[in-house]
């Protein structure tokens, strides 16, 4: 098995920077990586060859992917039986990623311009190469220019989140018969599909658009097809969506959906704002969302147990594993257990099968995790809420100021609550 075929799904790679790479055969350098030749076969490009300069005006050398041995940013090795036997072109209507996508400018569905590509991305499964996204962000500027350094510094100092990339499986497959293409890059997303994907589909487009495409497909949607839509959307690109539509589209909306379901999207609101939309709701679910809304905000405390097992972090893990039916008796959570000094301030918590697993003589001290995901004394139910969904945890201890543990919440009661007020 070679090297490349060895490689675990997820290696990325950028197109700027392995152009030019040094290609070898053996120790014996052939060329420079000139240009990828991809295939539309599924839902992302696969890479079907790899194109070589060489030097003193000497042919190209067009190499199928599965003679690439290694690839780096610096060097590619490639196993091939002569170099004369790899001389040519392109077949005609081939898609070259550097010719024929970058510096292309990306349009949206009405044509007008979205930006320019920069650079794009792409990704190795087990030996194999697809084109993941194009990328038309500052960061990709800045790579194109060589300023690698400068901007790994940018990203790490900004929001990832705001990266301007877009999936290549929303990009329409690119003319046939390209030659050397001068045209745009457009993205798939037409408005005469729009009403045949599933909502979630439509929610992971938006999510990849700026803000201004989002409004105007959001706009395009039928009012039921919109509303499951925005069930699905992320709540961070929520609260920016809906503050950019009409109050009254927004009312619409919410009365498609279930009381719970329109709680949940009126709560990433600033309270004014979901205050003036349930103004234009029926009165009686109104009074429900109220009520909802409300609850959400109700404090974590009045649903807190204190029957939790506690332990001191010298004692070992075959006296915890012995002792454990005692400890465990009429306690309301016993899937983890929660390390303690002598004031009851947490040091870690230690989930049960990582204790079960544990060498009897090991301290708990030892094989506790340390990094406790916990809540605070004036945490809300909604908080709870959000914090089991983004770490699947089954309880969460609440603390102090002086990391004191009050009790835990356990999973199970949050979503009860929410089952019973939410839907």
């Amino acid at each position: 098995m070679t090297a490349i075929q060895k490689r675990k799904a997820g290696q990325t790679y950028f197109l700027t920077e392995i152009l030019g790479a040094k290609v070898y055969l053996g120790e014996k350098k052939i060329g420079k990586l000139k240009d990828i030749v991809i295939e539309e076969t599924g839902k992302i490009p696969i890479v079907m060859y790899i194109i070589v300069s060489r030097p003193f005006g000497d042919p190209a050398l067009l190499i199928p992917w599965d003679k690439v041995r290694s690839l780096s940013n610096k060097e590619i090795i490639v196993d091939i039986e002569s170099v004369n036997q790899y001389e040519g072109e392109p077949a005609e209507g081939a898609i070259l990623l550097a010719d024929h996508i970058l510096d292309k400018k990306v349009l949206d569905t009405e044509g007008r311009e979205v930006d320019v590509v920069y650079d794009v991305k792409l990704i190795m499964r087990y030996g194999k190469m697809y084109v993941s996204k194009v990328d038309f962000s500052w960061h990709g500027l800045l790579r194109r220019m060589g300023l690698r350094r400068l901007s790994d510094f940018i990203y790490n100092m900004t929001e990832k989140s705001y990266e301007e990339t877009i999936s290549w499986s929303y990009i329409e497959p690119l003319p046939t018969g390209l030659g050397s293409f001068k045209g745009n890059v457009k993205l798939k997303v037409l408005k005469e599909k729009l009403a045949d994907m599933p909502p979630v589909d439509v929610a992971d487009i938006l999510e990849e658009l700026d803000h201004d495409q989002r409004v105007a497909i959001f706009n395009q949607l039928e009012t039921e097809h919109a509303s499951d839509t925005l069930e699905e959307i992320d709540p961070h690109v929520q609260r920016a969506l809906i503050s950019s539509l009409d109050k009254g589209k927004v009312a619409q909306l919410l009365n498609e959906m279930t009381v719970g379901q329109a709680a949940d999207v009126l709560s990433v609101l600033p309270k004014d704002q979901a205050d003036d939309i349930l103004e234009l709701i029926n009165k009686d679910d109104a009074k429900k969302i109220q009520a909802i809304l409300e609850r959400q905000e109700e404090n974590i405390l009045n649903y807190v147990t204190e029957d939790i097992i506690k332990l001191p972090p010298d004692m070992t893990a075959d006296q915890a594993q012995e002792d454990f039916p005692h400890y465990a008796r009429a306690k309301d959570v016993v899937m983890y257990l929660y390390v303690v000094d002598s004031r009851d301030k947490l040091l870690g918590v230690i989930d049960l099968k990582e204790l079960l697993k544990a060498d009897d003589k090991a301290l708990l001290e030892d094989i506790m995790n340390d990094n406790v995901v916990s809540l605070n004394p004036n945490s809300t139910l909604k908080e709870a809420y959000e914090t089991f969904v983004r770490y699947s945890f089954r309880a969460i201890p609440i603390v102090d100021d002086n990391d004191k543990i009050l009790g835990v919440i356990p999973y199970r009661d949050v979503v009860n609550i929410k089952h019973r007020f939410w839907e």
